[in-house]
């Protein structure tokens, strides 16, 4: 009689503990990974340049100067104080060593390596374009031109486009003569983008330089 009892005790206890080794399976939703009705399986990860910006965070600034310099820089280089194109435009605003020349900066290492230089240069250019464009900012603003509502905000992003006699043969023109560039960005896209933001801040200037100070 014992021995029946520890021979069924013994297969109980065998039971409980091969049975305690497996848990039920749990599922767990994946947003890339679907199944369809056909059942068959098809999956989308993010792209190389999707990931690399799922982190970063863009404060709200609204149609403020900052949200000027914010999108603009955005669109030019993601931000970034250290990138160089294709074309070798450089830096946070990508300025071509031509422009760069105009502001009084000739030592593009200096300006690559100062992220004070790269955004008094910016600046620098906006004063210089609104001089250059002060007539067409007062006879063009707020008329509709291409099926674009013409500001200064967005004609001073234009300017850093593609220059500003590229924007004044877009306005003379009514629209008719555009420029891209390299990328195929649109002078018209940057009018109609950076439209409406408040570059009161910015005084029109004839001559401006940008002194870099030796260490």
């Amino acid at each position: 009689m014992i021995r029946k009892w520890y021979f069924y005790t013994t297969i109980v206890f065998t039971v409980l503990v091969l049975s305690s080794g497996f848990k039920p399976y749990e599922f767990q939703y994946l947003e890339w990974f679907h199944v369809d009705e056909t059942e068959e399986l098809f999956y989308t990860v993010p792209t190389s340049e999707e990931s690399a910006y799922q982190h970063i965070a863009v404060p709200f600034t609204g149609k403020t100067f900052a949200g000027f310099k914010q999108a603009l820089a955005f669109k030019e280089s993601q931000g970034k104080y250290h990138k160089v194109n294709p074309f070798g435009y450089m830096g946070k605003y990508q300025f071509g060593m031509g422009t760069l020349r105009t502001i009084g900066i000739t030592d593009s290492l200096a300006f690559m390596r100062s992220p004070r230089i790269q955004e008094q240069a910016f600046k620098a250019l906006l004063s210089l374009n609104k001089w250059e464009l002060r007539n067409e900012i007062q006879q063009y603003e707020g008329k509709v031109i291409s099926g674009v509502t013409i500001t200064e905000s967005g004609l001073l992003a234009a300017a850093h486009l593609g220059g500003v006699g590229s924007v004044r043969k877009f306005l003379r023109s009514n629209g008719n003569r555009g420029f891209k560039d390299g990328f195929g960005t649109s002078l018209k896209s940057y009018i109609k983008n950076y439209g409406g933001y408040d570059t009161s801040i910015i005084q029109p200037q004839k001559k401006v330089r940008v002194k870099i100070k030796q260490v």
